[in-house]
């Protein structure tokens, strides 16, 4: 039996996602932190941007809440609850708005039914499940030497990965509608909406980064255990 945790060419693989992701981390936080520092002329925070950019799109039920934490802003579509961090929510700089008004995007894609955040929405409790069950079915089929078992995790990490990239679209329409709710709302003038432009760029490569990490994640998977049934 071969041992699969002594070193195979397949941990390139891995490496190659690991650095995607230090290298779209490091880059988002760059950015971030470069134009966290630029206040925007009109002097919005980005909760006060958040609601104005929900009233000028007539959307008058989504609550916005503070949330501790670094870069943990998210909308929340069960309860209409649009969360901002700290270093978002009463700060006046590019970066605050930019990220608020990218949330905001997620809230109008709910209130448009946007049909990608519809499907990730609903494939939510699978994906949970596969996450906590995928690893401990490969590492258990791995050690009994159990195909189906292995094939099952498999099966369940894929549902993993096709979360990662049905998120990739959803968080690029997000960042494209919050650029135009910010021009045409006249929150940012438009060398600013350049600059949250950036911010926004480089928080998507994380998302990139991730799919890819994933997808890579998965390859492996498919090399080491694909074809143990007709080895062993």
């Amino acid at each position: 039996m071969r041992m699969f945790y002594y070193w195979d060419p397949t941990y390139i693989l891995i490496l190659i996602g690991a650095l995607l992701s230090l290298g779209a981390s490091a880059m988002v936080r760059s950015t971030y932190g470069k134009y966290s520092r630029v206040r925007n002329i009109a002097g919005l925070t980005g909760a006060q941007a958040a609601e104005r950019i929900l009233r000028n799109a007539g959307i008058y039920d989504v609550r916005i809440e503070r949330v501790s934490g670094d870069l943990t802003d998210h909308y929340d579509p069960r309860n209409k609850v649009l969360r901002l961090s700290d270093t978002v929510y009463g700060s006046a700089s590019i970066a605050a708005v930019g990220v608020a008004a990218h949330e905001c995007g997620h809230a109008v894609q709910h209130d448009k039914s946007y049909v990608p955040l519809t499907i990730r929405s609903t494939i939510v409790p699978v994906v949970q499940f596969g996450s906590f069950l995928s690893w401990p079915l490969i590492i258990l089929g791995f050690m009994l030497r159990g195909q189906l078992l292995i094939t099952l995790g498999i099966v369940l990490f894929s549902a993993v990965v096709a979360f990662q990239i049905i998120t990739l679209p959803v968080e690029l329409n997000a960042s494209r509608r919050a650029l135009v709710l910010l021009e045409q709302g006249g929150i940012l003038y438009r060398d600013e909406v350049n600059q949250a432009k950036k911010v926004l760029n480089a928080a998507a490569l994380t998302y990139v980064a991730a799919a890819a990490a994933s997808i890579l994640q998965l390859l492996r998977l498919i090399i080491l255990f694909g074809g143990r049934g007709r080895d062993d």
